[in-house]
């Protein structure tokens, strides 16, 4: 559930041996992918997303994917605080703190119950999908995160 005025998206996540190095502990670029799951399954929750078109959650809006515009992330800050392990139950969050006309930022935590094993904040530039540059982000994707920050 998104909540407004700054609220985090909450994403709960297992780790698998897929996640782990050889001593069963989280490689250190899955901590990464957790955060993109986290900023994905925030947007889907937001009814954008080619996934979150169907169904219960029709939206009028268009995706970005729709207008031409994608999302690539332009520059990631982490910092590792304590190491997951094989089978750790872990809460991803995402909140975003930043929003501009051409890109987003997120602060972004991973949890084990109450342990902070690692922070970040994940800069989103939007780009238009055929040349690759800077775009503004679309107006009604705009509209509703500016309703949340």
């Amino acid at each position: 559930m998104i909540e407004p005025m700054g609220a985090e998206f909450k994403l709960a996540i297992r780790v698998y041996i897929e996640d782990t190095d050889a001593g069963g502990i989280v490689y250190y670029v899955n901590y990464l992918k957790f955060m993109e799951r986290a900023r994905t399954e925030f947007m889907r929750q937001l009814g954008f997303g080619k996934a979150a078109l169907g169904g219960a959650q029709e939206r009028a809006e268009k995706t970005a994917e729709d207008s031409g515009a994608i999302f690539v992330v332009s520059d990631v800050q982490a910092k590792y605080r304590s190491p997951a392990r094989l089978d750790d139950q872990l809460t991803v969050s995402a909140k975003l703190i930043e929003l501009r006309k051409a890109s987003l930022v997120f602060e972004q935590k991973i949890w084990r119950d109450e342990q902070l094993l690692c922070e970040g904040e994940v800069k989103v530039a939007c780009a238009n999908a055929k040349t690759l540059r800077a775009t503004r982000v679309p107006a009604e994707l705009y509209k509703v995160l500016s309703r949340l920050k």
